[in-house]
């Protein structure tokens, strides 16, 4: 304890303060050196963060090293920032062969510079998606799902081509590229549960898709929370555009427009009921939000 206090004493107390303070500034490696510092230390997460941030401080650590060298003179000084520079530098070298060694097929490369790149997703996390994965060829008019016997056990999301969604026949939307397939079914089922297509799907034109099976993403959700919150991200916006494209589709008499949001929609546009009967719920339904 005693040598501990003598040595605090030593460095603060005893420590000569400084009378004369130099008149010109630092030569302008020094301050170069400064300013790569400061933006380094700006850069941001992911791969490409830290090739900026290692990139930077490994530049600013070599002029460092310069200015220790040329204007102080000073081997300890050069041989601490010098170091610095090799760790940056080789940080720097092993991480761009890390992002150059990952490389998908052309689908997932579609896949992530329009869906996953913007939303942030880096490349490990988006080669950890891709792995569980397939890619499935789906010829034109071949069902994807048939109403009432396709099982649902897996997710899908559509990279080229365009799929035609129908129930009884009657046409609902389309799926375009970039959406997902089954986005409604997914989400109304839970990891325990089991389910029957509800609509017909069909490729209009030719069509190649990403599918994860329905077990095998579950325990990758389950083990990556980031993909978690991503893919919930994503379906839940995918299911709002299926749900407004289907809510321009549906009108009610001359002027009404009715919103597929109101409680008891898919019962009351069954086949079976009249459309004079649905047009009076929906009268109902507006007098009664009225009040």
């Amino acid at each position: 304890m005693e040598r501990n206090s003598s040595l605090w004493k030593n460095l603060i107390d005893e420590h000569p303060v400084c009378t004369i303070w130099k008149q010109e500034a630092e030569g302008a490696i020094y301050h170069l050196a400064s300013i790569l510092f400061v933006v380094g230390f700006m850069g941001g997460s992911g791969f490409f963060g830290l090739l900026y941030v290692f990139s930077l401080l490994g530049l600013g650590f070599l002029c460092s090293a310069v200015w220790a060298w040329v204007d102080v003179c000073a081997a300890d000084i050069f041989s601490w920032n010098f170091i610095l520079f090799v760790i940056c530098f080789m940080r720097f070298v092993h991480i761009a062969y890390q992002v150059r060694s990952i490389t998908f097929a052309r689908e997932f490369q579609l896949l992530y510079s329009s869906l996953f790149q913007p939303l942030g997703t880096s490349l490990p996390d988006f080669r950890t998606i891709a792995m569980s994965s397939e890619v499935v060829t789906l010829e034109k008019e071949h069902c994807y799902a048939m109403q009432g016997k396709t099982s649902i056990d897996k997710l899908s999301l559509l990279v080229s081509g365009r799929i035609r969604v129908t129930v009884d026949g009657e046409f609902l939307h389309y799926i375009f590229p970039f959406q997902f397939l089954d986005s409604p079914e997914w989400d109304s089922l839970k990891p325990t549960e089991e389910g029957i297509f509800q609509v017909t799907l069909t490729a209009e034109t030719d069509c190649r898709y990403v599918s994860w099976r329905r077990k095998k993403l579950y325990l990758l959700l389950a083990q990556h929370r980031y993909i978690s919150r991503l893919f919930s991200v994503l379906i839940g916006s995918d299911i709002a555009d299926k749900l407004y494209a289907l809510n321009d589709r549906v009108y009610i008499g001359k002027r009404y427009h009715y919103d597929i949001r109101l409680p008891n929609f898919y019962q009351m546009s069954s086949p079976e009921m009249s459309r004079s009967a649905l047009t009076e719920h929906f009268q109902n339904s507006r007098r009664h939000c009225d009040k």
